[in-house]
Order: C-alpha cells, then sequence, then structure tokens
C-alpha cells in the first residue's frame, strides 16, 4: 500500500466517527487518528464554508505533513474530513506546508508551501493546485520555486490578497544575516510573481521567524497577523512558547512601510493557540486557530490514544482603535439545545454553583460591587481550572495548576473592568475557549480531566456581588455527514 492512500485513509476516517473516546470533543473540530495542526485555506466558495489544516495521518509526530479538509454551510454541521493534500513529489516530499485558498473561476484553489530537504537544505517552493470532484488537490503551477536571496530556507505560510486590482501574497521569513523574522510580499504581473521586499515596521528584531501571516483590511486599516517565534516572554503577555499576534496601521505597497502601526497584540491569552488563519465572507472576517502549541507536545496525554489538538471554533473579528475584538460565529447559537438552558439571575450573591453538561455555553455578567477579587473555577471533582480577577491591578490569572493531566501552569493578563465583568464560556470534553468583556479578550485552553466527571461552574468573590446574571446551555455536537 502507498503511504499516502487516500481510499484507505477516508476509509478508516469514516470509521472513527463518531468520535468514541471520553477526551474527544463534541463541538470542536479534531481527528480520530493522527495529529492536527495549522488551519489552512480557508475559503468561501459554492455555498459552503472549506476548512483545511494539517494532518499527519500516520501518527502522533510532526511529520508526515498532509491536508485534511471538510465543508459547512453553517459551522454546526459537517462532511465528513477527507485526505486532500498529501506529499508524493520530489517538490514536496517532506511536507505540504502551510498555506491559503481563494474561489476562482468556478473552482477551489489552494496556494500552499512545498517542503524539500537535499543533505539537510531546506529547499522551500510556494504552488498551487486546485480541488478535484473525488476530494483530492491536484497539484499545479509552482509560483515561486525556492527562497529569495538574503532569506533562509525558513520561508512559507502564503496569504493571498488583492489591492488595487492586483492580486498579491504575503509570506512568513526568516533573515539569513542576522536570523530575524520578518514578512515578505510578492506581487503578481503578467510575467509571474515578483518579490517587493520586507514589510517594514517599527518592531525591529522581533523573533527568529515570523510564520502564518495573514493581511486583513478593516475598513481603512490594515492589519498583519502573525506569529513570532523567539519573544521573551514578560509578567502580562508573550508567556507562551510560541505566540500569535497582530499589528494595525496602514500599509504603503509604495514604500513597503506598515505606516503608524500599533504595537503587538496577541490574538489570545491562553495556553493553546497559533497560527491563526483569517478568511472574510459577506464583510465578516471569521478566524480559526488551532489549539495546541508547537515544542509542547507532553502537554497533550491525548497522544496516548493515537490522536492530538483541535482546531478552535470560529470566529468573528472586528476592529475598534487598533484592537481586535473576538466573538463567537453566530452561526455556533444553533448549537444551544434551548430546553436546556438554566436562567441565573442573583443579587447581592455571596457565590454561585451550578453543574455544567457534557458541553456547555455560559454567557454571564458579574456585578462586582463592593468585590475586589472574583474567581471562576472549572469544578471537575477534585481537579479544578480557575479564572482570577484582581480589580485593582487589573489582572485576569488564567490557572490550570489544578489539572493533573495534560499541561499545567498559569497565563496572566491586563483586562479593564470597571463595575461588570463579562464572561463567555465554551465548556467542550478537553477545549475551553473564553471570550471576556464582550470579546475584548479570549483564551484558548485544553485540559484532560483524569475522570470522565462533568465540571461545575463555580463563582466566589471576597465580598458579595451585586448581581450574576446569565445564562447556560447545553451544546450539541457536531453532525458530520457523507461530502455530497
Amino acid at each position: 500500500m502507498e503511504k499516502f492512500d487516500k481510499g484507505a485513509i477516508d476509509a478508516e476516517l469514516a470509521q472513527g466517527f463518531p468520535l468514541k473516546h471520553r477526551w474527544h470533543n463534541r463541538f470542536h473540530l479534531e481527528m480520530p487518528f493522527g495529529l492536527i495542526n495549522d488551519p489552512n485555506g480557508l475559503t468561501y466558495h459554492d455555498g459552503a464554508y472549506h476548512i483545511f489544516y494539517q494532518w499527519n495521518p500516520l501518527g502522533c509526530e510532526h511529520k508526515n505533513k498532509c491536508w485534511a479538509h471538510v465543508k459547512t454551510r453553517d459551522f454546526v454541521h459537517y462532511t465528513l474530513p477527507e485526505l486532500a493534500l498529501w506529499p508524493d513529489d520530489v517538490h514536496d516530499k517532506d511536507g505540504c506546508y502551510s498555506g491559503c485558498g481563494l474561489s476562482q473561476d468556478g473552482k477551489l484553489r489552494v496556494l500552499y508551501t512545498c517542503n524539500r530537504k537535499e543533505d539537510g537544505v531546506r529547499i522551500p517552493a510556494q504552488r498551487f493546485g486546485t480541488l478535484q470532484d473525488d476530494g483530492s488537490v491536484r497539484k499545479e503551477e509552482i509560483i515561486i520555486p525556492d527562497h529569495p536571496e538574503g532569506i533562509t530556507g525558513h520561508f512559507r505560510d502564503p496569504f493571498l490578497f488583492e489591492r488595487r486590482g492586483h492580486r498579491y501574497l504575503v509570506i512568513g521569513a526568516q533573515r539569513e544575516e542576522n536570523e530575524t523574522g520578518t514578512v515578505l510580499v510578492y506581487e503578481e504581473r503578467e510575467d509571474g510573481w515578483h518579490n517587493r521586499g520586507e514589510v517594514h515596521t517599527r518592531l525591529g528584531d522581533f523573533g527568529y521567524m515570523w510564520e502564518c501571516p495573514n493581511l486583513l483590511q478593516f475598513g481603512s486599516y490594515d492589519v498583519l497577523v502573525f506569529c513570532p517565534q523567539g519573544l521573551a516572554a514578560r509578567e502580562y503577555d508573550r508567556q507562551n512558547i510560541y505566540q500569535a499576534g497582530y499589528i494595525a496601521g496602514h500599509l504603503s505597497l509604495d514604500s513597503m512601510d506598515m505606516m503608524q502601526h500599533t504595537k503587538f497584540q496577541e490574538l489570545d491569552r491562553g495556553f493553546d493557540f497559533y497560527a491563526p488563519q483569517v478568511f472574510e465572507h459577506e464583510g465578516r472576517h471569521l478566524l480559526l486557530g488551532w489549539m495546541g502549541m508547537p515544542d509542547k507536545d507532553d502537554d497533550y496525554p491525548s497522544k496516548e490514544h493515537g490522536w492530538m489538538y483541535s482546531l478552535t471554533l470560529p470566529r468573528e473579528l472586528r476592529l475598534r482603535q487598533g484592537h481586535i475584538y473576538a466573538r463567537p460565529a453566530r452561526e455556533l447559537r444553533d448549537l444551544r439545545i434551548q430546553e436546556s438552558a438554566v436562567e441565573v439571575d442573583k443579587t447581592e450573591a455571596a457565590g454561585f454553583s451550578q453543574p455544567l453538561f457534557e458541553g456547555s455555553e455560559s454567557l454571564m455578567e458579574l456585578e462586582l460591587g463592593e468585590a475586589k477579587r472574583v474567581e471562576v473555577v472549572l469544578r471537575y471533582g477534585l481537579e479544578k481550572l480557575a479564572f482570577r480577577y484582581d480589580r485593582e491591578q487589573q489582572v485576569m490569572t488564567i490557572d490550570r495548576e489544578g489539572m493533573k493531566r495534560g499541561g499545567r501552569g498559569q497565563r496572566q493578563f491586563k483586562l479593564f473592568v470597571d463595575q461588570s465583568l463579562s464572561l463567555q464560556l465554551f465548556v467542550d470534553k478537553t477545549a475551553v475557549e473564553a471570550f471576556f468583556q464582550h470579546g475584548e479578550e479570549v483564551a484558548s485552553l485544553l485540559v484532560f480531566p483524569e475522570k470522565n466527571i462533568q465540571p461545575e461552574l463555580e463563582i466566589t468573590a471576597d465580598a458579595p456581588l451585586a448581581s450574576i446574571t446569565g445564562k447556560i446551555w447545553e451544546l450539541d455536537s457536531f453532525k458530520f455527514q457523507l461530502n455530497s
């Protein structure tokens, strides 16, 4: 059998659904076996959203990088995942790395990085392909055959955008001279794709590699999303081994300067978020991220059972005063099982406790009153995940030291709260996504409860809260069916 036999792998995938292990999530995209990571090729095409993502179908190691593919019309019902793109020629023999997608001339096309190594030397190439009726991607023209002069072989993750009626792409890179990260722009012309050079920013020496760039437009503002590697942790940010964030400003394609840009801001404050990709449809910017972290594989004990990682829920992004706000995609409300709804309405409350469902969404508003410290806990028997807010310091702490399996530790970030703390919490079997202050900050993380126990939501404070209001729903599972 071939190493990557699409028919055999797709058949094994079909046998794996519905997902069965107690750590498998209900409403997050993941696989019954293998390792998934970066979302790729996000495209709206022919009436559906198409989601590709990195996948190693042969094991839980970061190698054998293929692309899997699903499509959905509503982010609730999905086609069964399929193997779509895999290493099978000299250009991508060492992996089909990340890239983007587009709808063009009635076809769904992808652009990805081919990875090959010769005598230990990386030779990246950027290549188009087209999705076929059988679910595979037909590999087509290579538009950039190697890395340009002055850039190392760490040259990957193209993202297409349009300006002034022309097509461009941004691509992550590493400078050869001092091994620092940057992003390059290429422009499509009649005779091919031409290197326009680096995007100039005020960030200076900002890590040794910039991965997964996206260039977005919000009105007159440009937002450059990227993942810098090699930044030192600080007290209230950059606390993961690698970061995912953005700068907002105005990109001049004449001077190649990112003008008047903001400081670098993180897109997510949790332990497990990397390699986001954003696409636009009908005026909405929709983001999916990888719920995982490179070089931290030992934090994810599902590896013992043959699979690793998830994708985030889709998020809608808005830019306000240079800051990105993220909210769960509105379609996710259809996951709510309405008859399960629990109304919460307490005044002068010393605390609150409510058993949660197997999968749940909690939409809570805490009027702090005289309270200075508030703790929101997901309790799994003797284990717990805590969100602690210190009003005097204006600091949110996420603490998973109370969990026995998987990654632990704390994350802290600044969060302005005057009188009311807003929290929207999605709790799946292992995936937890928290949206603070109506999406001003977000945190994604994975927990692996030792026992098969449904969590309890507990809220306590150092003084009675003026009020605790909100609603809690049980959430349905994603529905998977054969591609039609």
